[in-house]
């Protein structure tokens, strides 16, 4: 009898101990709701992942992710609002509280994930780190830059990546160190440094904006690997599988060829998997504290991941970026989501 009472008063604590934990993971989306907007911080000045226009509305990658985010929860894409943050304040704005998503092109690495009590939950962009030169230097290889001058961000991945590969292959070069990339800009475009490296993105996105564009090169060599992803805290996994799961449902909505124009018309149809994703036989979306047709408001008001991806950084933008190991993995590229079921 006191073994039965005490197995008893062990379920009963671990069931408390359950619920409690679910009260502490609801925490970000009860938060979120109650304040009425998802708050991501975001770079705010890499043009095709987060910049305001001229008129002050937001565009990018890292912005339509987040009104994904927030057209999943409140079927509005406007609910999100975006906070620049400072690369050396992004991290504990988002420790702090002060941001509920950091979505501002940063690099999944090991220490990130580990050390500072952050849940980076997928990738949005595979980058790389690249090099814009000058075509005045008459460079086509990064192995001709030994002994260049070489604009470098303190205290990110850029800086340990460039010093490893120029020791790997033998060179040198000369560090123009700089804290912010509006300072890189303005350095490299005057001619202060030979080269300005960090990633192959953000490079063609600066590239877009200097007073002569067509003079200026990316190298072909990539020296890095540089996922970039959206990072939430760490403890709420609620709320962690709500923004992974926006990301995967961009991909996911890409591989069944439902776009934000035909979304309507293929609630209707027979796939199954469809059916799922859309919320029209299953309600997918109650096991995140969802509604049922959660990914198909994402799909309604952002469209998915070939959209986002198109009308920002695509061939047809200013940035000029084919899809390259960003294309679907039934492309030849990375882009793979599990399946929704």
């Amino acid at each position: 009898m006191q073994a039965k009472q005490t197995v008893r008063a062990a379920v009963a604590s671990a069931v408390v101990g359950i619920l409690a934990a679910g009260n502490l993971f609801a925490a970000t989306l009860d938060a979120v709701k109650e304040k009425g907007y998802v708050n991501a911080g975001v770079s705010g000045k890499v043009i095709g992942f987060s910049a305001p226009d001229a008129k002050g509305v937001w565009a990018g990658m890292d912005v339509d992710f987040a009104r994904a985010v927030a057209a999943a929860i409140f079927d509005d894409p406007e609910k999100a609002r975006f906070t620049p943050v400072a690369f050396k304040e992004a991290f504990t704005a988002l420790q702090s509280g002060e941001i509920d998503i950091l979505a501002r092109n940063t690099t999944w690495t090991y220490s990130r994930d580990t050390k500072l009590g952050l849940e980076f939950v997928g990738t949005l962009f595979y980058d790389g780190q690249g090099f814009l030169v000058h075509n005045k230097l008459g460079v086509k290889s990064a192995l001709e830059l030994d002994g260049a001058s070489i604009c470098t961000q303190s205290g990110t991945t850029t800086e340990l990546n460039l010093s490893d590969y120029f020791a790997s292959k033998g060179m040198t070069f000369k560090p123009v160190v700089y804290e912010s990339a509006d300072e890189a800009t303005v350095i490299y475009d005057s001619g202060r440094c030979d080269v300005y490296t960090t990633d192959a993105s953000a490079l063609a996105a600066r590239r877009a904006i200097l007073a002569n564009p067509k003079d200026h090169t990316i190298l072909p060599e990539i020296i890095s690997k540089e996922p970039l992803g959206p990072a939430v805290r760490q403890g709420d996994q609620q709320w962690s599988d709500i923004v992974r799961w926006t990301l995967f449902a961009l991909i996911t909505a890409e591989e069944l060829g439902i776009t934000s124009a035909n979304v309507d018309e293929m609630r209707n149809s027979a796939n199954p998997s469809v059916q799922r994703f859309l919320g029209t036989s299953e309600d997918m979306g109650q096991f995140m504290g969802l509604t049922a047709d959660w990914a198909y408001r994402i799909v309604k008001h952002v469209g998915n991941y070939a959209e986002m991806y198109n009308r920002n950084v695509g061939p047809d933008t200013a940035i000029g970026l084919a899809r390259g190991v960003n294309a679907l993995w039934t492309d030849g590229g990375l882009m793979y989501a599990p399946p929704v079921r």
